[in-house]
């Protein structure tokens, strides 16, 4: 494995969480590095040139050499400059959080439209950082001596990224557009649609496996364990089926670019009718994360769509501590995905709040309106059916007003069912 070394740079003057750098372990160790040290360094204001002082530096420098470490990890982002400064100290490559987080990405991404996004925010952060850096990857950086072919190389080498970047843009654009013309043949199925989020590893993946009863969906005890979203049908306890997708995991400082890149990814939420939110109840920084997670839910424009807060891997606690969190959050679900304990329970949450927008409803059809059975199976969520001695038959079903007023248009004009 990789030696790491980590290094978070913390105001003096504020009482800042550190929590974040404890992430930043998690997160070298899912990349596939070791952190051999880590610095947890207070200033009394960043460094423009290095974000940190020379003295630090040399620290950093000396315990590189000490441990031969091949990386270092800063957790705030840092500039090109920065960078480039660092380096000439430090000796070991320097690396933020941002373009950590980018490497697992690019480890993670299975689907096509996955691996176009990962790369378009790949080559967004490393367009700036650019120091002549030719296809190998070699330095052919202008000065004395160095200049005129150097630096048309250099400026070559930006044209082929902007170039490769507005490609790959129109290719996410092709992608959106037919992620959008699937959402909306989904839409055209009479599913309610259940989104998934939460904070990473909280559980999403497992908890669609156990509700599905299946492991098409791969789930590990690793920060984003899956990256593509992943849309599966459920049975519910009163009857049919509803949809739900699994999304990419929150987690804190989301690089913008990474926000940007995965918009179409995370846009499933505001087009679902119902959000679960996925709670790590066994975290001690659970409330932190749930912050994180409402704060990107809110900046997707999904503040209208209906949230049930899931809270997961309750096997963990202490049954005074359960009871205490049943107290705080009394409209919650408790479960377990791992142990498959409290998924009827929150299935029947979901009915009821599914049931706001999709009214339970009861259609009665002659015998001679049966032809349009196959249409109201297209329009509708039907959970029951049984014939009545008269041969008719009695459907309970579930419909959003403008698919049951097109039923009872359907029942009336015996044309439209063919």
């Amino acid at each position: 494995m990789e030696k790491v070394i980590l290094v978070g740079v913390f105001l003096k003057t504020e009482t800042r969480d550190t929590s974040s750098l404890d992430e930043l372990v998690r997160l070298a160790h899912t990349a596939g590095g070791e952190v051999a040290h880590i610095f947890r360094v207070r200033v009394n204001a960043f460094n423009a040139a290095a974000l940190i002082g020379g003295g630090k530096m040399e620290e950093i420098a000396q315990t590189v050499r000490e441990l031969n470490a091949q990386t270092v990890i800063f957790d705030d982002e840092i500039t090109p400059a920065q960078q480039k400064n660092l380096e000439k100290v430090i000796p070991a490559k320097v690396i933020d959080r941002t373009r950590l987080i980018l490497d697992i990405f690019a480890q993670r991404a299975r689907t096509q439209e996955g691996k176009l996004q990962v790369e378009l925010a790949q080559l967004k952060y490393l367009l700036p950082r650019l120091g002549g850096q030719g296809t190998a990857l070699m330095q052919q950086k202008g000065g004395i001596g160095l200049r005129g072919p150097g630096e048309t190389k250099l400026e070559y080498d930006k044209r082929r990224l902007r170039l490769r970047i507005s490609k790959l843009e129109k290719e996410i654009d092709q992608v959106k557009a037919e992620r959008n013309l699937r959402r909306t043949r989904r839409g055209q199925i009479p599913l309610p649609q259940i989104a998934i989020v939460g904070y990473t590893n909280a559980g999403k993946s497992t908890l669609l496996n156990a509700l599905t009863r299946q492991t098409a969906v791969y789930a590990d005890d690793k920060l984003f364990a899956t990256l593509d979203p992943t849309t599966r049908r459920v049975r519910m306890p009163a009857g049919g089926e509803m949809l739900f997708t699994d999304t990419v995991g929150f987690i804190q400082k989301l690089p913008h670019s990474l926000v940007s890149s995965f918009r179409a990814t995370l846009e499933e939420t505001t087009f679902a009718d119902v959000i679960l939110h996925v709670h790590d109840a066994a975290s001690p920084l659970v409330d932190m994360q749930a912050a994180t997670v409402r704060k990107t839910i809110a900046d997707l424009g999904s503040k209208e769509t209906p949230v049930i807060d899931v809270f997961n891997k309750t096997d963990l606690l202490s049954p005074a501590r359960r009871e205490l969190l049943k107290a705080r959050h009394p409209h919650a679900a408790l479960i377990s995905a791992g142990q498959n304990t409290g998924l009827t329970e929150l299935l029947q949450k979901v009915e009821d709040a599914v049931a706001r927008r999709w009214k339970l409803r009861r259609l009665k059809l002659e015998p001679a309106q049966l032809g349009a059975l196959g249409k109201i199976y297209e329009k509708a969520l039907v959970t029951g059916r049984k014939e009545l001695p008269s041969g008719a038959w009695e459907l309970t079903l579930m419909a959003t007003d403008g698919n049951y007023e097109s039923l009872l248009k359907l029942l009336k004009n015996p044309s439209e069912r063919r």
